[in-house]
């Protein structure tokens, strides 16, 4: 049986004109939606109007206070009732929506905040007086005279008060608080040449700061290298990859890290499209295609990028909060995003993120004893005095045979050029490869080192017009379900653009032909299982070129020098060389570092020497 809805009155019903406080905080619901949500409005006006320097301090999370300070051009006495109007703005005339070139310009932010909480306008122009104006629930009271020497001081006290529906949907302070930081964060990115500082006034008085970013110095990009520095964190600012392309208009600027240097979350990812902190699917996706040929999908690029271009192609009027744009032509960003950081990697050569030596050093280093060191504890000067003997020139012409070490051959001219791995010195559990360079040592992973060659020989041949395959003179049968056989067969074209050749043979089997000749003699059925997981693993969304390079780099694995295998000096000095020609050989398919290098003053500080 049909009932009634409650909100269907069996009269007529009355169409009627909401107030302007009901107006507020409607809209209120769509541009604040958390503390976080009334900082980034609070400071973007403060940098439209112009501020060097931005200090904003929160309590309880920003619940009960958010306070932002500037020295911006300030608001004219006059003009204080004006800017909490709905749709009042100094930024645009209204007259061209697709021309914005500030961070705000719908004119809601200011009376959806004072509909909402408490806020109080304090504000003085140059030459002009002080003056401060008072809203509490979209009420509000006279403006009077304040004293301020310049700029403005907005503050926001009780935020939702006025919807205490609202407050339910709120979480931790701590989660709030943390909101909060990420913004200012990602505002003081955008603007490396203006202070920001950042407290938790949360006890009351001076507070905590949370965060200080000076203003920069130096063009544009040593300016931002030492904001990123100072937010993120020196370990990206080292490892990161200085960005700058243009193409149709569009340029493209910031930093991107190295893979080696990856997350295990898209956490590190911060993209402005002209100044303004987006976050945007299409750059997104473009940044994880830049980087789909060196991580796996677990793990993550760390980048900061900024694309600027004419206000016209990109349109920021698509969501209350401005966090989202539309660009006219959405292929010239994403093909300038992946060819510009592409080239950065390359560009990189076989560098790896500092962040592996240094956790290399961490793991190595030795416990520090805890406590008094008592005096037994202490080597005695007899035990001293047969040390210094075993040290000193002739010792070892005393040793019993049995107990000398094996010699070290002196270096040869080739092991005495400065490469930048240096040269082979051994070989430890047949797979990681020990190298002496000049100011200290490297270690390679002969198996990870030998797949990323590989793969890109691999790619070079693909570019070049396929891959150069070698015939099987007995093919190999494969026993398959009809169901794997039916997805090979489908990239069957594709595979044999590899150097894969396969048929079906039958049932669910299928018979190998050819295979890759740079693999050498391979294990074809271990390799079509690869090939297999791989697609399962890629499923039906990826673009045809990424399903072709994800199989080339299973493929790649199984031509690649194996661990447990034994090599010749010559043959280690022969990788370490093709590593420094072969561009992203600092990393292997899947982004794990290739090598690790101790620089010999590190070295020393694990043994106490320094």
């Amino acid at each position: 049986m049909a009932q009634n809805s409650p909100q269907i009155s069996e009269t007529q019903p009355v169409i009627r004109q909401l107030d302007d406080t009901a107006i507020n905080r409607i809209a209120a619901g769509e541009v604040v939606e958390r503390p976080a949500s009334a900082v980034k409005e609070l400071v973007e006006n403060a940098l439209d109007a112009g501020a060097r320097r931005v200090e904003i301090a929160y309590a309880d999370g920003g619940k009960t206070l958010i306070r932002v300070t500037d020295d911006g051009c300030g608001i004219a006495t006059d003009a204080l009732t004006l800017a909490l109007s709905r749709h009042a703005t100094s930024k645009i005339d209204g007259s061209d929506l697709l021309n914005i070139h500030t961070f705000g310009f719908r004119g809601e932010a200011l009376p959806s905040l004072a509909a909402v909480g408490r806020l109080t306008l304090t504000s003085r122009v140059a030459g002009g007086e002080g003056a401060c104006l008072r809203v509490s629930g979209g009420v509000a009271d006279p403006v009077r005279p304040a004293a301020i020497t310049g700029g403005t001081v907005a503050e926001l006290r009780d935020l939702f008060h006025a919807t205490p529906a609202r407050l339910k949907f709120m979480r931790t302070d701590r989660a709030e608080a943390q909101a909060i930081g990420d913004v200012v964060k990602r505002l003081a990115m955008a603007e490396p040449f203006v202070s920001f500082t950042l407290r938790d006034v949360s006890g009351g008085g001076e507070g905590r700061v949370v965060l200080r970013a000076d203003s920069g110095t130096g063009d544009l990009f040593d300016a931002l290298h030492g904001r990123l520095a100072r937010i993120i964190g020196a370990d990206f600012a080292e490892n990161a990859l200085r960005i700058e392309a243009e193409r149709e208009g569009l340029i493209l600027t910031g930093y991107a890290a190295l893979p080696t240097y990856s997350r295990g979350s898209a956490t590190t990812q911060y993209l402005f499209v002209n100044g303004r902190p987006v976050r945007d699917k299409l750059i997104y996706g473009a940044l994880r295609g830049a980087y789909n040929d060196f991580l796996s999908r677990d793990r993550h690029p760390a980048a900061v990028l900024f694309l600027e271009c004419d206000p016209q192609l990109v349109d920021v009027n698509v969501h209350p909060a401005k966090s989202e744009v539309r660009f006219r032509d959405p292929g010239i960003p994403r093909g300038l995003i992946v060819s510009a950081l592409r080239h950065a990697l390359a560009n990189a050569g076989h560098r790896a993120s500092t962040t592996v030596a240094d956790a290399t050093l961490g793991a190595m280093r030795p416990e520090v004893p805890q406590g008094r060191v008592y005096q037994m504890d202490r080597p005695a000067p007899g035990i001293l005095r047969a040390a210094h003997t075993a040290q000193a020139p002739g010792f070892d012409e005393a040793m019993p045979v049995m107990a000398r070490a094996p010699e070290t051959p002196a270096p040869t001219e080739e092991e005495r050029r400065d490469y930048p791995l240096g040269a082979a010195r051994g070989q430890v559990h047949e797979n990681y490869i020990i190298a002496q360079t000049a100011d200290g040592m490297v270690i390679v992973d002969q198996h990870a080192a030998h797949e990323r060659l590989v793969y890109e020989k691999l790619k070079r041949q693909m570019a070049a017009g396929g891959v150069a395959a070698q015939a099987l003179l007995i093919p190999e049968i494969i026993d398959l379900s009809e169901g794997d056989t039916a997805r090979l067969m489908e990239i069957a074209p594709d595979l044999a653009r590899l150097g894969l050749t396969i048929e079906p043979f039958g049932g669910g089997a299928v018979a190998v032909r050819e295979t890759p000749a740079i693999l050498g003699t391979v294990n074809a059925e271990a390799m079509v299982r690869d090939i297999l997981d791989e697609l399962d693993d890629l499923g039906d969304s990826t673009t045809v070129q990424t399903r072709i390079e994800a199989v080339l780099s299973r493929v790649a694995c199984h031509g690649s020098v194996r661990s447990g295998r034994w090599m010749r000096g010559e043959e280690m000095n022969a990788l370490l060389r093709e590593m420094e020609a072969t561009p992203h050989s600092g990393q292997c398919n899947h982004g794990r570092p290739t090598y690790v290098e101790l620089k010999l003053a590190d070295i020393e500080r694990l043994f106490g020497r320094t």
